[in-house]
């Protein structure tokens, strides 16, 4: 390992999930110890500390914080009738002390360009101009970005970032599971060619700072990815990054090809970076983490074992499956966090549905150390405890479920709980 490489040891107790799965680096500063006091309900490395910045939210989806750090929550579903709360924390306790709602339309991403705070729909993109002088909430109605996604019941939220050039790189998920020809049905081969990559299941670019685009404005970026709520665009690399979901039921359509146990690790959640016009093989292949190979999907004449052709990208890092990546974001601050930290990645692991009747797994927010524009080939458990049990049988069981991430003016980095609607605010006491 290089002189500048994390030293990473993640302890192994609680976190029996691993024990199948690729092990995280054996020597890092980011540690989780056995016996770690929980801190607001969770549990993190030495030398942080976590306080609750507001407990009670509402069904939290992505976050964002401005630079004076007012934060802002997108919320699944409506509370008190606004789709985003607005918190501030007046007398710098670390604690919100001012919340209020505002925006009718509920959703998924979140974020701030430009003076401007955007959110999204499962159909569209809106912003506000950020108020100014001590007014927390926006004035005035929303701005339509852009509108005319296509309606779909699978894979709808539109999550998104932007680039340092004025971009806005949107998510449009497949609308179904593995493009079959009768959905979710055992057996049912593929539909070849999917029709459904053509307006689905990849990224789009649109300008980032023009009103009133629609769908059809946008143009392409990249395709064959099934399902992305992770995206982030990274500053010190100068380059796009996403943690795609991979698909479910390998077990349950295909019962002769796969194991329960093979259903609940398989595929991975990949981690890649966003190239213009890359495939990344869905709906024809899934990366099998266990043995690092892009395999054929059963529906297409894969048996778990044969290959995929070429020509689909490989990921840089791959995850157990159904962990179920929901936020993605490169960390900038310097001289916040040790400094290793600086311009690295945490993913958020919301959790899935999909590994039963086996343990639930994820639930917990994972740190990738990067150097320039590649991840180390190891990665860490940053912040645990999420679940509330040792070992989960299904996800309404769990006491909080990390959902999205943002960084503070300060350093700080903020988790959000969708369960709960609780907000952490992590600080390295250093």
């Amino acid at each position: 390992m290089n002189s500048h490489a994390w030293a990473v040891r993640v302890v192994a107790a609680g976190l029996l999930m691993l024990a199948a799965g690729p092990s995280p680096a054996q020597d890092a500063t980011f540690e989780v110890v056995p016996g770690a006091p929980e801190q607001g309900g969770i549990r993190l490395p030495a030398g942080f500390a976590a306080t609750i910045f507001h407990d009670g939210v509402g069904h939290a989806r992505h976050i964002a914080v401005r630079d004076n750090g007012d934060v802002y929550v997108r919320l699944r579903r409506p509370n008190r009738g606004g789709g985003i709360a607005a918190l501030r924390d007046e007398d710098g306790d670390g604690t919100a002390d001012r919340i209020e709602y505002f925006g009718g339309h509920a959703g998924t991403g979140m974020a701030i360009h430009d003076g401007a705070l955007y959110a999204s729909s499962n159909t569209a993109i809106y912003r506000w101009r950020l108020p100014e002088g001590g007014a927390l909430v926006p004035d005035g109605p929303a701005e339509t970005v852009v509108d005319g996604f296509p309606k779909q019941n699978s894979h709808a939220p539109k999550a998104f970032t932007f680039d340092g050039s004025g971009n806005l790189y949107v998510n449009v998920g497949a609308p179904s599971n593995a493009c079959q020809k009768q959905p979710r049905t055992a057996g049912s081969p593929g539909m070849d060619p999917c029709p459904q990559l053509a307006d689905h299941a990849g990224i789009w670019r649109f300008d980032a700072d023009k009103t009133n685009q629609i769908f059809t404005d946008g143009k392409r970026f990249s395709t064959g990815t099934r399902n992305i709520v992770a995206l982030d665009w990274n500053p010190l690399a100068g380059a796009l990054y996403f943690v795609m979901h991979g698909r479910d039921q390998l077990h349950q359509l295909f019962p002769d090809l796969y194991s329960v146990e093979q259903s609940a690790e398989l595929p991975a959640e990949e981690f890649h970076r966003a190239k213009k016009d890359a495939d990344y093989g869905w709906p024809y292949t899934y990366w099998d983490w266990q043995v690092e190979r892009r395999m054929t999907a059963p529906e297409y004449g894969g048996d778990g074992k044969t290959p995929a052709q070429d020509g689909y990208e490989d990921p840089l890092l791959a995850f157990p499956g159904h962990w179920a990546p929901n936020d993605l974001l490169f960390y900038t601050a310097e001289d916040r966090f040790p400094s290793a930290a600086r311009g690295g990645a945490f993913i958020a692991f919301h959790g899935s549905w999909n590994r039963a009747p086996m343990p639930q797994a994820g639930y917990q927010v994972v740190f990738v150390p990067f150097y320039g524009a590649e991840p180390t080939d190891e990665w860490v458990i940053f912040a645990d405890g999420f679940k509330g049990v040792a070992i989960l049988a299904k996800p309404s069981d769990a006491e909080f479920r990390p959902m999205g991430l943002a960084q503070g003016p300060d350093g700080a980095l903020y988790i959000v709980d969708s369960v709960q609607g609780r907000i952490w605010r992590v600080i390295h006491k250093g």
